[in-house]
């Protein structure tokens, strides 16, 4: 099959350019350096707050200078990760990507486009004299990855426009309205490593191939977590017969679906048999369960060498906390208008055995702020019977809907004359700048939208081509056509 022809191409250019430039969360340096220099080239205002965020302003076209202010927004960091056999440093190597049919991918690691494809389009507007616009504001935020570090710490007055546009949506066609809160739940378990008792035998378990994906958007799809897999089989052994964890190391982003995992555990000499004839059962049992989402489970059972193990209660309390855990959706929404959506959530994102400790990371969303209290505390509790130190961070709001939104009302007008149908306007079950936006400009209206992407957060990470074209098509004329 042709390759596809890379449509705008001012957009894909800037794509380009971007994946040249590492930006792990936490680490924008090179990026915001970019940015600037970006501004400077084309005598563009820019500024820098203490934060890490940047953002250039544009002046209007001739003739649109009283149309109101658009803020145009996107995230500058990118989820890192890649294949287990792939060597690649995302702190010092370029972003190398393919045509694939229809789709732009990357070899062998996350792809970028989320949200580089929208830091692409705000550049491209810059960069570009023949685009009629209104004053412009390109709000690029940092670390929203991990933490939503840029909108939080975004001061009051740093931007002065009456709209915004978040480009950090993942479905061309469908206007997100509203977004979930969220949690980031740590639970430590502490110890003091013991020789395993005479007589027993090290195996290491472990899977990979799972589809994985975004805690958010794709919690709802069914699809394997590899730490809740493994803590099935291992939970089922420890009925049978003595079992002491050595080391357990799954999940690499808080805000993911792991994809891969493995643990290394003793068990009696006697009982290897056992275990080695029930892993076969199990895994053919959980393919089952997962034909459809997830096809191609790679499981591998193995003796191994080891000798010091996590004590007996520990080891069991930590796989009975695994086990009992809240993971998946919990509920959808109430109101008839969005019952399609995840109300509340939660997915146990990593597990990382040390020396000394145990740390489980889990991630809650709730669209509704009492319910996420709520699933939160319930998570809480099950880690703190298990006796694990238990803190809450990495808190975001939700964000509420604007019933008399003229932003909304220009969007889909637009939208239906450029494609000849309405877009669908939605709420989104994962977390949004705009949460915390619509706290410190409680007057802004907001909306988000971008090209349709594919298993964000995995090394599958997928960008539509076409869409692009559309979103920027749709884009240009929200420009054109606000007042």
């Amino acid at each position: 099959m042709a390759n596809i022809e890379l449509k705008p191409a001012s957009v894909f250019e800037q794509f380009a350019k971007i994946n040249q430039i590492p930006r792990p969360s936490k680490h924008e340096e090179q990026m915001i350096a970019y940015l600037q220099q970006f501004a400077k080239d084309r005598n563009l205002d820019v500024k820098v707050d203490a934060t890490g965020n940047v953002l250039i302003s544009k002046p209007a076209t001739k003739g649109m200078e009283n149309v109101p202010t658009v803020i145009l927004q996107s995230h500058m960091d990118m989820v890192c990760d890649k294949l287990v056999d792939v060597d690649f440093d995302f702190h010092k190597d370029a972003i190398q990507t393919y045509v694939d049919g229809e789709w732009l991918r990357a070899k062998g690691t996350t792809l970028g486009a989320d949200d580089g494809i929208g830091v692409a389009y705000e550049l491209a507007i810059l960069d570009a004299d023949d685009i009629e616009h209104g004053p412009i504001e390109c709000l690029f935020t940092r670390d929203e990855e991990t933490g939503l570090t840029g909108a939080f710490g975004l001061e009051e007055g740093f931007m002065t426009g009456n709209y915004l546009i978040n480009l950090d949506s993942e479905d061309e066609g469908q206007i997100f309205v509203s977004c979930a809160g969220g949690n980031s739940t740590t639970a430590t378990f502490h110890f003091t490593r013991e020789s395993a008792p005479e007589g027993y035998f090290f195996m290491e378990a472990s899977v990979k191939g799972l589809v994985g994906g975004h805690s958010g958007d794709d919690i709802n799809k069914k699809r394997a977590n590899a730490i809740k897999l493994l803590a099935r089989f291992l939970y089922q052994e420890q009925t049978k017969f003595d079992l002491r964890l050595s080391l357990w190391d799954s999940g690499k982003m808080d805000n993911a679906i792991p994809r891969d995992g493995k643990v290394i555990f003793a068990v009696p000499t006697a009982k290897k048999e056992e275990v080695k004839a029930d892993w076969n059962i199990f895994t053919k049992d959980v393919e089952g369960e997962f034909h459809v989402t997830d096809t191609d489970m790679v499981w591998n059972l193995q003796s191994t060498e080891a000798n010091k193990v996590l004590p007996k209660q520990v080891s069991h309390n930590v796989i009975l906390a695994l086990q009992a855990v809240d993971n998946g959706p919990l509920t959808n929404c109430q109101d008839e208008a969005l019952a399609y959506m995840v109300e509340t959530s939660s997915n146990v994102a990593s597990i990382h055995i040390s020396e000394d400790t145990v740390t489980v990371v889990s991630s809650q969303r709730s669209n509704v702020m009492s319910n996420l209290v709520n699933m939160t505390n319930t998570v809480k509790a099950c880690f703190e019977l298990a006796g694990a130190e238990v803190l809450v961070e990495d808190s975001y709001p939700a964000w509420k809907m604007n019933p008399n939104s003229e932003l909304v009302n220009v969007a889909v007008e637009q939208y239906h004359k450029l494609f000849g149908k309405k877009p669908r306007v939605l709420g989104i079950h994962a977390g949004l700048e705009c949460g915390l936006f619509s706290e410190k400009y409680p007057n802004l209206d907001m909306i988000s939208f971008g090209p349709t992407l594919r298993y964000v957060h995995t090394p599958d990470e997928r960008l539509l081509i076409p869409t692009v074209q559309m979103v920027w098509d749709h884009l240009l004329a929200i420009l054109k056509n606000i007042d």
